[in-house]
């Protein structure tokens, strides 16, 4: 194999029954301005008829991968076991990258050869609505990535990662335990290691939909709870966070009218033993975390926040 032969970044996509959305996805990394790349598309067990779809798409740099996994993230994780490329991005089923996605993404790790991960902005779309969820270009050391994703004010995404391939390999990929929250649980495990790149170049739009697992209401309590599980820092070192957290899902299920949703994150909360608070304890951290969380946004959005226009 020459090395023109050999793909300099490798795009991995898991997929479970989206056969129209997967091959959307699939054209629009078909259509890159960057030739050199090959995309590894994980089908967790389909039965829509996704493999004959893509098996119509004659370009070699498409492989599929077909069997039954335990999930997306063991469907990402086989994509990573099998990438030949120095460089790993993702894309979800159900999104697409715009043309330049992985010439402009290869070239922030052509200039800087430590760089690890690299967190992109992308337009979101759900119905006629559409949103640029922009963040500001600028490195975050490790301490200042990890105190963003706890504090949630930066944008992040499934689509929007991209890393060195042994660096994947070094964190051990993806929680196969995580159904929900996957991306920040990944980039937390990362934060450990170094720090992250922000780029402001929009280069993927995500269509977002209901029978999305991040668009569900009911579970948010309990997905976090896991997280907080994996990582239990969060509560030593951001005490105020994890009730605040907690206390406004609740908060917001009531005020919508949806008074079963909110007894059932209260219930999450209490039978968690990674979080277990109290009402005073979640109304407290609602004012204390709401707080120190504006303070943490107020400061990114002035040096290398995030924004939505």
């Amino acid at each position: 194999m020459s090395s023109e032969d050999v793909p300099l970044i490798t795009v991995i996509t898991p997929t479970h029954n989206r056969r129209s959305q997967v091959v959307r996805a699939v054209e629009s990394v078909l259509a890159q301005t960057l030739t050199r790349f090959e995309h590894i598309v994980v089908d967790d067990g389909s039965t829509d008829g996704t493999a004959a779809a893509l098996a119509e798409i004659r370009d070699p740099r498409l492989i599929y991968v077909g069997a039954k996994w335990r999930g997306a993230n063991a469907a990402r994780n086989a994509g990573i076991e099998r990438a030949r490329a120095p460089v790993v991005t993702f894309l979800d089923s159900d999104d697409v990258y715009l043309p330049d996605r992985l010439e402009r993404t290869l070239a922030h790790f052509e200039e800087n050869p430590s760089l690890e991960v690299l967190i992109s902005s992308f337009l979101s779309l759900k119905g006629s609505r559409s949103t640029k969820c922009i963040n500001r270009g600028a490195f975050l050391d490790k301490s200042k990535l990890q105190r963003a994703l706890v504090s949630q004010t930066i944008f992040i995404a499934g689509s929007a990662i991209t890393a060195r391939h042994e660096s994947l390999l070094a964190i051990g990929g993806y929680d196969s335990d995580i159904t929900r929250m996957q991306d920040r649980e990944l980039l937390l495990r990362f934060a450990r290691r170094g720090g992250a790149l922000l780029s402001e170049d929009i280069d993927w739009k995500k269509y977002n939909s209901e029978s999305s697992i991040s668009g569900r209401r009911d579970g948010y309590v309990a997905a976090y709870a896991n997280l907080i599980d994996k990582h239990p820092y969060i509560a030593d070192r951001y005490p105020d966070v994890p009730p605040y957290m907690i206390a406004r899902q609740i908060i917001a299920d009531i005020l919508k009218g949806r008074l079963h949703q909110a007894f059932s994150g209260y219930l999450a909360n209490r039978s968690s033993k990674a979080l277990g608070y109290s009402l005073p304890q979640l109304l407290r951290g609602y004012v204390v975390g709401r707080r120190w969380r504006r303070d943490c946004y107020d400061e990114f959005r002035a040096k290398y926040g995030a924004r939505a226009a």
